[in-house]
This record gives C-alpha cells, sequence and structure tokens, in this order.
C-alpha cells in the first residue's frame, strides 16, 4: 500500500489559500451579483466553482504536456513559477492586489459587463490566476517524482476545491466576518505563508538546475 504525502498535501492546500484566497472573492462576488435575483447570484456561484475546479484539474493533469509541446524544462518553469508567486507573496505583505490576479485597472471597467461573471472575472483571472496555475502545475510535477506524492497532491488539491467551493456557497454568511481589518490581516499572514513557499520552490528548481550547489 502506498502512503499518502501528507506533507505535500498541507503544502498544496496552504498555497492556494494563500493565492486562491476565497475570504478576498467573496467581497467582489458579492458586489458584483449586489441586486440580482437570487437564482442569478447561486447560478453565478456555481459557474464560478464548475470553473474554478475544471480549471485546477486540467492545470493538474495537462500541465506537463504543455510544458512539453513547448519545450520548457520543468525546473525552468518551477523557477520562473517560484519567481511569479513570490511577485504576488510581496504584493501581499504590502497589503497590495497584483495586476495578474486582480485585473489591471482597464480590466476591471470591464468586470461590471462581462457576461459570465462566474467565468470571468471571478473564477478567471480572480481565483485562478497565473500564480495559482503555475502553483498547480509545479506541485503536480513534484508528486509525480516521489513516493505517495501524486496522491498527496490531489489530495491536498481536491480538499481545497471542496473548501473554495464551501466558502463561496456561505458567502453570504461569511460576509458579515469579513471587516476591512480582518482581510488585511488576513492578506499578510497568507503573503508569509506563500513566501515561504515561493523560496521552496525556487530553492529546489536552482538546486536542479545547478546540482554542483547543493554538492557544495
Amino acid at each position: 500500500m502506498t502512503d499518502i504525502d501528507f506533507t505535500l498535501s498541507a503544502k498544496v492546500f496552504a498555497a492556494l489559500f494563500a493565492i486562491m484566497n476565497p475570504l478576498t472573492i467573496i467581497p467582489v462576488f458579492l458586489s458584483l451579483t449586489a441586486g440580482r435575483p437570487a437564482a442569478d447570484q447561486r447560478s453565478t456561484m456555481l459557474t464560478l466553482n464548475a470553473t474554478v475546479a475544471i480549471g485546477c484539474l486540467v492545470c493538474a493533469l495537462g500541465g506537463r504536456a504543455v510544458l512539453s509541446a513547448f519545450g520548457i524544462d520543468v525546473n525552468h518553469f518551477q523557477l520562473a513559477g517560484g519567481l511569479i508567486v513570490l511577485l504576488l507573496a510581496l504584493s501581499m505583505l504590502s497589503g497590495e492586489d497584483h495586476s495578474a490576479h486582480s485585473g489591471t485597472e482597464a480590466e476591471k471597467k470591464t468586470f461590471d459587463s462581462a457576461t459570465s461573471l462566474g467565468v470571468y472575472p471571478l473564477a478567471i483571472p480572480l481565483s485562478l490566476g497565473p500564480g495559482s496555475m503555475t502553483s498547480i502545475i509545479i506541485f503536480a510535477q513534484t508528486g509525480a517524482a516521489r513516493p505517495g506524492g501524486e496522491i498527496g497532491f490531489y489530495a491536498g488539491l481536491l480538499s481545497y476545491i471542496v473548501f473554495f467551493g464551501a466558502c463561496m456557497a456561505a458567502a453570504p454568511v461569511l460576509s458579515r466576518f469579513l471587516s476591512p481589518t480582518a482581510l488585511s490581516i488576513s492578506k499578510r499572514l497568507m503573503g508569509i505563508v506563500l513566501a515561504a513557499i515561493a523560496m521552496e520552490m525556487i530553492a529546489v528548481a536552482l538546486g536542479h538546475i545547478f546540482p554542483a550547489w547543493v554538492q557544495h
């Protein structure tokens, strides 16, 4: 029987929670759907959850194929991904929203007129942006390379997908506790966690690219 790598499961869950924090998505979701019928709000929420789940699984299952198609080495991708995640973490630590996930000012002006809010902008890029996609692909490759890692990866990924969906379903209730202070504290705490995960990605990638560094 193969052991499950629960350490990897925890890292996957923590990384996705830091990047795809539902606490920061809920206020945007409620703002964009305010004044709409309850049925429309429910439909948008279900579309958001379905898009996030499908997007996560596509990244996990098809990430290696995409890299191979473009001739990109996994280690170099991990290094680039670690830098992207680190930039997101630094933005969070300073209390700012990185445009890679929150959208540029020009993109934000189109949010209200989007035909399917659950897909754009709520799912992509607000929830599932470059940082989260990159992290999923990297962790998927990490899990495939060690015993019990693949099961551990999917356990963490699926657990987070369920958690994210439950949080969005409970958005009206959770919004009562999401004060600006709570969101600010949460963003900075998650920034610290994400920075540590990003540095580990970078260090591991550099260790594979420059093995002599590890030996010395």
